[in-house]
């Protein structure tokens, strides 16, 4: 049997094995008492089975059974014993905090002492790598066993991330992590889909601290293998590893820094994670789980590029690309309300406070560095569609010697274009030409500073019309992300009612804008209707105009409408009439906007 075959095999029998094993775990776990009640920290409802991590833990082993049809895969590397081991440790550690109740400390304890036994069986008696090395490895170990234990909190969520990761991990990887290895992650996924059939929402069995902390230590254990075994490249495996794990280290490094700065325990469960303030925004628990999924393939794709390019430089500004995303998406979710208000009493009352503020309100410090690092990469990337192959090699030093000169003349050309006053909320057309007029200064300002400088020797004046194209389209594209955020939080928001509003003038369209700004009204705009035959089979506000009066029953039906909003005072008489007739009719209720000034 070939590898690829034996890999087939070793995930169906996985998927297979956990999938029975989950309906054994239920009925266990009912009659013994393993059951989670609802608790106003925890996202279920109702009694919910736990311990399923017996489940998985047994599809990963009965998968990893298989390759003792292929006794050559354990013989080398020797070390792939050591990630078995450190899962199963960590499961035993998962088993008594689910049936004893360890305290944080005790599992903190646990899993540090189990990654330093792991640390010493990969680095081997005589240790490859530096001591410091050997210490991040053990806090890494740790990190991510508590990294899946904290993201195991919405309905398939852990086992889903679980899966993405694992597969990422043996294809873009199998070269540094050995058959063995490969093998196990293989089973670990198998075993992941089986356990999804029990776990996607509603869930009817829970995976327990055994499920997630086994999980984690095998993906930790797991993703140090390839640095102890590519010592000499040891960036870039950890740079992969990070990108295929990054929705764990995500949400883990959200909440404790919200929860530190809301003066709350880290290690105090909530309802503040990542994936609960998505549904905050009005996404459901499944368009959630959904959208963190995308983010963990997103991640794995990019680690993928990467390896692709071999670790070139060409690729990299695509990984600054989704960090920047990252940090974005990061800072969206903090304004989301998932505390009580007294909850930040702790931050305000602490002795950096007001540098705090003016840091980050005033001076608007995180837009200027994320400028910085838009400056650099599209700066970097214009010399790069400039300049190709050993053409490139020669003209980088140029890019390194000016880039300070660029940095300085565009951030200052930014600040002078107002573009530090303006909300990223609110961010229009009229912020675009802020934009422009700054990133246009700034490339002249750096163009005359260059050619003072160097006489631009060494400088092509088409490095900086790509600079300046690449750097307007990032700096936009960075401020419209909240407005497009929120934009989508709105019209995908479960919540709300589906309105549908007659007239799409300038009053219907600061209707639809209002809905969208204002969550507490909880209505959707999905459609116009509007009079104007010009308007028709338009959009207008990314809402669709679906003709006039005599296309409104079938519309009201067509989108599932639960009510209509009439936007204009000029929608009155026998017009209004026929629309609250129909409305009637089929029982949706009319309202009407009234805008004056008094």
């Amino acid at each position: 049997m070939g590898l690829l075959g034996l890999l087939a095999t070793v995930f169906v029998i996985a998927t297979a094995a956990s999938l029975g094993g989950g309906a054994l775990v239920r009925r266990w776990a009912a009659t013994s008492g393993a059951v989670v009640p609802p608790r106003a920290d925890r996202w279920h409802s109702t009694p919910t089975p736990t311990m399923g991590g017996i489940a998985v833990a047994g599809g990963t082993a009965a998968g990893f059974a298989a390759v003792l049809a292929r006794p050559d895969l354990l013989a080398s590397p020797a070390d792939w014993v050591a990630v078995p081991l450190a899962a199963l440790a960590m499961f035993v550690v998962g088993v008594l905090d689910d049936r004893l109740q360890l305290s944080p400390v005790a599992k903190l304890v646990f899993s540090l002492a189990i990654g330093a036994f792991l640390v010493f069986a990969l680095a081997g008696p005589q240790g490859s790598l530096p001591s410091a090395f050997t210490l991040v490895a053990t806090v890494w170990f740790a990190g991510i066993c508590h990294a899946l234990n904290l993201l195991d909190n919405m309905d398939g969520l852990a086992a889903g991330i679980g899966l993405i990761a694992a597969v990422f991990l043996a294809v873009l990887l199998a070269g540094f992590l050995g058959p063995a290895v490969v093998v196990l992650l293989t089973a670990l996924a198998g075993a992941l889909l089986g356990f999804l059939y029990w776990n996607r929402s509603r869930a009817r069995l829970f995976m327990g601290d055994c499920g997630s902390l086994f999980i984690g230590a095998l993906l930790g254990a797991a993703s140090l293998v390839p640095i102890y075994n590519a010592p000499l490249a040891f960036i870039s495996p950890a740079v992969i590893v990070v990108l295929i794990l990054i929705v764990p280290l995500f949400d883990t490094g959200f909440v404790l820094v919200l929860r530190r700065l809301a003066g709350r325990k880290a290690t105090k469960g909530g309802t503040d994670h990542v994936s609960h303030r998505l549904v905050s925004l009005g996404f459901s628990e499944r368009s959630a789980v959904r959208i963190l999924y995308l983010l963990g393939i997103a991640g794995g794709t990019t680690a993928w590029v990467l390896v692709q390019g071999r670790g070139a430089e060409p690729v990299l500004p695509l990984v600054a690309a989704f960090g920047v995303l990252v940090v974005l998406i990061g800072i969206y979710l903090a304004r989301v309300p998932a505390y009580n208000a007294g909850d930040f009493v702790a931050l305000q009352k602490s002795s950096f406070a007001p540098f705090l503020k003016d840091l980050a309100f005033r001076w608007h410090a995180a837009e200027v560095l994320l400028d910085l690092v838009l400056i650099t990469v599209c700066y970097y990337l214009a010399f790069r569609l400039r300049f190709e192959g050993e053409t490139f090699d020669r003209f980088l030093p140029y890019f390194t010697a000016s880039l300070p000169v660029v940095l300085g003349c565009k951030l200052a050309a930014l600040y002078g274009s107002g573009l530090y006053q303006r909300s990223w909320l609110t961010f229009g057309l009229r912020d675009i030409a802020s934009v422009l007029r700054g990133v246009g200064l700034g490339s002249l300002f750096s163009v005359l500073t260059v050619a003072y400088l160097y006489r631009f020797v060494g400088f092509s004046r088409a490095v900086f019309v790509l600079d300046a194209l690449l750097l307007a389209v990032a700096v936009v594209a960075t401020r419209a992300s909240f407005k497009t955020m929120s934009l989508v939080a709105a019209t995908r928001n479960k919540r709300s009612r589906r309105v549908l509003v007659y007239g799409a003038g300038a009053f219907g369209q600061t209707l639809v804008r209002e809905m969208r700004a204002n969550p507490r009204w909880n209505m959707n705009p999905i459609v116009f209707i509007d009079d104007d035959p010009m308007k028709a089979h338009r959009w207008i506000m990314g809402v669709p105009v679906r003709g006039s009066l005599n296309e409104l029953e079938r519309t009201l039906e067509r989108y599932a409408i639960d009510e209509v909003v009439l936007s204009s005072p000029s929608i009155n008489g026998n017009v209004e009439y026929r629309i609250r007739d129909v409305c009637a009719g089929l029982n949706r209720p009319v309202l009407r906007l009234y805008m004056d000034i008094r």
